[in-house]
Formats: C-alpha cells, sequence, structure tokens
C-alpha cells in the first residue's frame, strides 16, 4: 500500500510539471503536446521500475540515473522550469518535494553511495 501511494504521488507531481512546462514553453491550453507526453509516459514507466520504492529519493538526491541521457536533460529543464512554479500552482506537491529534498536518504541508498565510492577508489 506505501509503496502505490509514493509511487501515485511521485507520477502526480512529475505529471503537474510537465503540464506548467508544457503550457508555458509549448502554449499548450489542456493537456500535453506530443513530446511532453511522451516524457511523461517514460518518466511514468521508470517510477514503475525504481528499486527505492517506498523510500525514493528525489532525483537529485539518487544514486542510480536510471533515465536515458535525452530523457534525463528534458527532465532536468522540465524541473528547472516548473519547480519554481509549483509553490504557486501546487503548494502540497512543492511543499512535499521539499521535504523530500532535505530529508535523510534511506539506508538503502546509502549503502549503494558507499558500494559506489569503493569502486571509484578501486579504479
Amino acid at each position: 500500500m506505501e509503496k502505490e501511494k509514493v509511487l501515485n504521488a511521485e507520477k502526480e507531481t512529475i505529471s503537474l510539471m510537465l503540464g506548467l512546462y508544457c503550457r508555458d514553453k509549448h502554449g499548450q491550453k489542456e493537456g500535453l503536446c506530443e513530446k511532453c507526453g511522451q516524457l511523461e509516459a517514460y518518466a511514468h514507466q521508470r517510477l514503475e521500475v525504481c528499486q527505492f520504492m517506498p523510500d525514493k529519493p528525489v532525483c537529485a538526491k539518487c544514486p542510480v540515473h536510471c533515465y536515458k541521457p535525452n530523457y534525463r536533460l528534458q527532465v532536468r529543464e522540465v524541473m528547472r522550469h516548473a519547480g519554481p512554479r509549483m509553490l504557486t500552482h501546487a503548494p502540497g506537491a512543492a511543499i512535499r518535494h521539499l521535504w523530500l529534498l532535505i530529508k535523510p536518504v534511506s539506508k538503502r541508498v546509502k549503502q549503494i553511495r558507499a558500494r559506489q565510492i569503493e569502486i571509484g577508489k578501486q579504479r
């Protein structure tokens, strides 16, 4: 149940961000343009298979970058544009996201980061 709740909240947040971005940048009055719709479907698919659920960190704090490089650049642009605007358009989602930014990461995330550091030292 907890995983589903977190998954739905994450999907809602990325969809809200994409809606703001698409409206402002692509002039969409309702819904998403084709490019933003594809990005939304990709983001939702990646969330569905996230190995950190239900303790998923925000993307900026995640040790695993699961997006393909082109999608990662697109999502970063969307988040930079929509993030500040979320405070006025969806304050609840914005506050939740800000909380996740300052919340300590899960034990699993810490373990993966430690493993990455060890691998980096061995190189």
